[in-house]
C-alpha cells in the first residue's frame, strides 16, 4: 500500500504542478473543471444515486455548471481595477454560506442528518455548493498576478496546499503520539484534539518559512496568519464533511480511482473547504 501511494504520488505531483503553473487560466479552469467532475462522480453515491446512469447525470451537471458559468469568465480581465468579477466573487460568497452550513451540520451530527437523509436532491445540492465555488476560487487565485509576476498565482495554490497537506501530515503524527480527546466521534472517530492543534502548529510554521522567504511586510502579519488559520481549520472541517456524509451512507472510500490513496474525492476534500475561504479571507485581509 504505501509503495502504491509513493508511486501515485511521484505520477501526480508533476501533473498538478504543470497544471498549477505552466497552463493557461483557461486550461488551468478545464482542468479543475475534469477533477471536480470526476470527484462528483464519487459524491453521488453519497446522495444515494448507485446506477451508472444517475451517475453520470449528476456528474454531467456538475461539468455543465462550470462550463456555463466558464464561458462568462473574463479570463484575461477577471480583476478589474483590483476588483474581482463579479459573478466569480458571489459564487465564492456562496461557497462561504455553504461551508457555515456545514460547519453547524458536522457539529451537530447525527442529529442534523434528517434534515438530508431522505431527499437526494439536497444532497446534490450541497454537492453543487462543494465543487463549484472550488472551480471559482481556484481560477481566483491562480490569476492572482502581483507586480506583473507571471507565476505569482501558481506560488499561492502551492501554499494552499502546503497548508492543507502540513495540516493533515501535523494532525496524523500528533494525533498518533498524543491523542486523548476525541474531536468529533460520531463524524470521524480517529480524529483527535491533539492531532488538531498538531496539524494547526505544523502548518504555522510552514506560514513562518513563506514568511520569511517572501518578506511578507509587517502590517501584513494580521491578516497573513488570519488568513491561514481559517484556511486550516476549514480544511479539517473539509475532511470532516465528507466524512458525515460517507458515514451516513455506509461507505468507506469515494473511489479506488487513485491506487493507494483511494478516490478523488478523499484527496480533495480538505482542499474544496480550504480553497474558498482562503480566497475570501485574502479578498478581506492581504487584497
Amino acid at each position: 500500500m504505501l509503495k502504491q501511494r509513493i508511486l501515485t504520488a511521484l505520477l501526480l505531483i508533476p501533473v498538478a504542478l504543470y497544471a498549477v503553473f505552466l497552463l493557461p487560466l483557461w486550461g488551468f479552469s478545464l482542468f479543475i473543471q475534469a477533477v471536480l467532475m470526476l470527484g462528483a462522480w464519487e459524491w453521488s453515491p453519497l446522495m444515494g444515486v448507485t446506477k451508472t446512469s444517475g451517475r453520470i447525470a449528476y456528474t454531467v451537471a456538475v461539468g455543465a455548471i462550470i462550463g456555463v458559468l466558464s464561458l462568462f469568465v473574463p479570463y484575461q480581465h477577471l480583476w478589474t481595477d483590483g476588483t474581482l468579477d463579479p459573478l466569480i466573487y458571489y459564487t465564492i460568497v456562496a461557497g462561504g454560506v455553504w461551508w457555515v452550513c456545514a460547519l453547524a451540520l458536522i457539529v451537530n451530527y447525527p442529529s442534523s442528518r434528517r434534515l438530508w437523509s431522505r431527499t437526494r436532491s439536497i444532497v446534490g445540492l450541497f454537492g453543487l455548493l462543494i465543487f463549484v465555488p472550488t472551480w471559482a476560487a481556484l481560477i481566483t487565485v491562480r490569476s492572482i498576478n502581483i507586480d506583473l509576476q507571471p507565476y505569482f498565482g501558481g506560488w499561492v495554490v502551492l501554499f494552499i496546499l502546503l497548508l492543507v497537506w502540513a495540516a493533515d501530515v501535523g494532525a496524523y503524527f500528533a494525533g498518533v503520539r498524543y491523542g486523548r480527546n476525541k474531536m468529533m466521534p460520531a463524524v470521524s472517530p480517529g480524529k483527535t484534539m491533539e492531532g488538531l492543534c498538531g496539524g494547526i502548529s505544523l502548518a504555522f510554521v510552514v506560514m513562518m518559512v513563506v514568511s520569511h522567504w517572501t518578506k511578507i511586510p509587517a502590517d501584513q502579519f494580521t491578516g497573513y496568519y488570519l488568513t491561514g488559520l481559517f484556511t486550516v481549520v476549514a480544511s479539517v472541517f473539509g475532511d470532516l464533511n465528507e466524512s458525515m456524509f460517507k458515514r451516513a451512507a455506509g461507505v468507506k472510500d469515494s473511489g479506488s480511482i487513485l491506487p493507494g490513496h483511494g478516490g478523488i474525492l478523499d484527496r480533495i476534500d480538505s482542499l474544496t473547504a480550504a480553497v474558498p475561504i482562503f480566497t475570501l479571507a485574502y479578498l478581506e485581509f492581504l487584497h
